[in-house]
């Protein structure tokens, strides 16, 4: 079979990442803002004819089934609430997140590793409080040195993010692509234009 009965839809590279839906809550904010609450357009599809959730905004594509026919939601409303995680898991990505992607010695961005502040061979343990981005140079030159004797400072305390933290310090990382039909639910406290 040489595929005439695909759509140029399906065909198409990407189609997935495309019509992607952004999802939000019920009280219409994203579930999260890094990553973006994304759902591939075929979940998007399917929460809605399960009645899981609303759609808000569509695409102009449509897909069809024997039964029915539905153009592809951009955004959706979940229809019941999700309550956000009060406790932020301690992984590499929140302490990147929390640190801006940036090293909190110099301020470079990239190449990004992690530091025990106080070096666990003194003792230092792997906590929220302990442990800070840091590019590849500088944690080579700080190495097993306590902070004092490396020549380096923090650029800001290490602390433990609340939730609601990372959620902000998350939308200052828009994706590489923003749909037209997301950006009234992705900004919704920013100043409006006069």
């Amino acid at each position: 079979m040489d595929g005439d009965f695909r759509t140029d839809f399906v065909r198409e590279g990407g189609g997935v990442k495309r019509h992607a839906a952004l999802v939000l809550n019920a009280d219409f904010r994203p579930l999260s803002y890094y990553p973006l609450s994304l759902w591939p357009w075929q979940e998007a599809v399917k929460a809605a004819v399960l009645d899981r959730v609303n759609i808000l905004a569509e695409y102009d594509e449509v897909v069809r089934s024997p039964s029915i026919e539905l153009k592809i939601p951009s955004v959706v409303v979940l229809k019941d609430y999700v309550k956000p995680q009060k406790r932020v898991a301690f992984t590499r990505f929140n302490l990147f997140l929390r640190d801006e992607f940036c090293c909190q010695y110099c301020g470079a961005k990239g190449d990004l590793t992690f530091d025990h502040v106080v070096p666990r061979a003194a003792g230092g343990v792997t906590s929220w409080e302990n442990v800070v981005a840091a590019c590849q140079r500088c944690n080579l030159k700080k190495g097993s040195k306590p902070l004092r004797h490396s020549g380096l400072t923090l650029r800001k305390p290490a602390r433990q993010p609340t939730a609601e933290e990372l959620r902000n310090v998350g939308r200052k990382f828009p994706p590489g692509h923003l749909h037209d039909s997301w950006m009234d639910f992705l900004y919704w406290d920013t100043e409006l234009d006069a």
